[in-house]
């Protein structure tokens, strides 16, 4: 029942700023790391941020000093703040979390179900 719901994406022009946000929800025990990765049209998925349960993060360069990952471990959400947007940020941005649920004897990856960040004139 673990799910991953994303929000925020949409279109934007050049220079513009977007926020994702991220909500886990169903029987969940724990949540270690939280990212977002983007797939463009042609190309694989990449990662794009990353954050631990110890609010570490990490970012491909492409992107640094433009997105700021954050989390609420109270609510179990993940947030994305997309700032000085480029025509080539344009991609499906998918949410992943390692989540403990209850039942369960490990860490699993989910992926949310993605959504679509078009960045145009």
């Amino acid at each position: 029942q673990v799910q991953l719901v994303e929000s925020g994406g949409g279109l934007v022009q050049p220079g513009g700023s977007l926020r994702l946000s991220c909500a886990a929800s169903g029987g969940i025990r724990t949540i270690n790391t939280m990212g977002w990765y983007r797939q463009a049209p042609g190309k694989q998925r990449e990662l794009v941020a990353t954050i631990t349960r110890g609010m570490a993060t990490d970012y491909v360069a492409s992107v640094k000093g433009r997105f700021t990952i954050s989390r609420d471990i109270n609510k179990n959400t993940v947030y994305l703040q997309m700032n000085s947007l480029k025509p080539e940020d344009t991609a499906v941005y998918y949410c992943n979390a390692d989540i403990w649920a209850w039942g369960g004897l490990a860490y699993k990856s989910y992926w949310g179900q993605g959504t679509q960040v078009t960045v145009s004139s």
